[in-house]
């Protein structure tokens, strides 16, 4: 492995002046710093990460806090994630809180001082305590739930997606849709009930939805939700789910009663995922570009991070789009 005083020798310079120049350092000619940045580049040379820190009191490392992995799309906003802070140099430490706020609190008095930035998925029951971790220097940037408008965010556009997921389905003949939803306290969840509010008013459509519940991105809410909505409007035609496994357990419900997709019933998912393209009936969805949105977030916060002192950037809010992807379910 190639070593400070090798790129030295090579392009003809001190080790002093090599460190000044891999390091953004004053007093190296533009010149010189290309020829040894191309030295280095030639050799392989890495420098080390834990000298780097030790000088820039930095850790290379970055928390991420996530709900869950399993069946969701976070899991795909993970890999955006670990693919970007690799490639910048940075390792991940990911943190599962089960949208638990104790969970969440816990770790990130866990993680503050000792992170340089924390990439979150937040409860919204923590704002003060991410204010306090932001005003203190560390990085902090919002995935998917904005509940702190003074912290950069990177998230999808619920209430066009679900008003526009309602006006599908209305074009595809459906008059009964029912909406299942989650804990209005978080961001997502209320604008995709603000979206299909929107849209039903405008089609003169009877708001059918179930909003609550505090485990409401599991299989089981589905299926529940769905035999309740179904006891209630028998005329049920089409069911909108916040998230893929909802979907999964709506699909499941509708089997057990055997109710035909999308004969009797469609299914669309307003948060969609891989998942969804590989059931036995695919679901159609409002997909978010997941991977991309991690690999911004990253981008970010490490720009943040990077900031000179004194020039820290600005206040960010990124909005993504979602794509209606359709499939057998509806």
């Amino acid at each position: 492995m190639a070593t400070l005083k090798d790129v030295a020798k090579l392009a003809g310079v001190d080790v002093s002046t090599v460190s000044r120049a891999l390091n953004d350092g004053s007093h190296v000619s533009k010149e010189t710093r290309a020829k040894i940045i191309d030295v280095a580049r030639k050799l392989g040379y890495k420098p080390n990460q834990a000298a780097q820190a030790l000088r820039k009191g930095r850790t290379y490392s970055i928390g991420v806090l996530l709900p869950r992995l399993h069946l969701s799309s976070f899991s795909d906003i993970l890999l955006g994630i670990e693919h970007a802070a690799r490639d910048k140099g940075y390792s991940v430490l990911v943190c599962l809180t089960d949208d638990d706020p104790a969970v969440e609190k816990d770790y990130l008095n866990r993680m503050r001082g000792r992170m340089d930035g924390i990439i979150i998925i937040p409860t919204g029951k923590n704002t003060k305590l991410l204010r306090e971790i932001s005003a203190e220097g560390t990085a902090v940037l919002q995935l998917l739930r904005c509940q702190v408008p003074e912290i950069s965010s990177v998230v999808t556009e619920n209430e066009t997606n679900a008003y526009n997921a309602v006006c599908y389905l209305y074009g595809r003949g459906c008059r009964t849709i029912g909406l299942i939803c989650g804990p209005q306290q978080l961001v997502p969840f209320r604008r995709h009930h603000e979206g299909y509010m929107r849209a039903a008013d405008e089609l003169g459509l009877e708001a059918v939805t179930v909003v609550d519940g505090r485990n409401a991105t599991i299989f089981e809410y589905g299926y529940e939700c769905t035999n309740m909505l179904l006891d209630r409007y028998p005329a049920l035609d089409a069911v909108l789910t916040a998230v893929d496994v909802q979907g999964v357990g709506v699909m499941r419900a509708l089997r057990d009663r055997n109710i035909r997709v999308p004969e009797k019933v469609r299914v669309m998912s307003l948060t969609g995922h891989e998942l969804g393209r590989i059931l036995e009936t695919g679901m159609t969805a409002m997909e978010i570009p997941a991977r991309e949105m991690g690999t911004k977030a990253v981008r970010m916060i490490v720009e943040d991070i990077e900031a000179p002192e004194g020039r820290k950037r600005s206040v960010q809010h990124l909005t993504f789009e979602a794509t209606l992807v359709e499939r057998e379910s509806t």
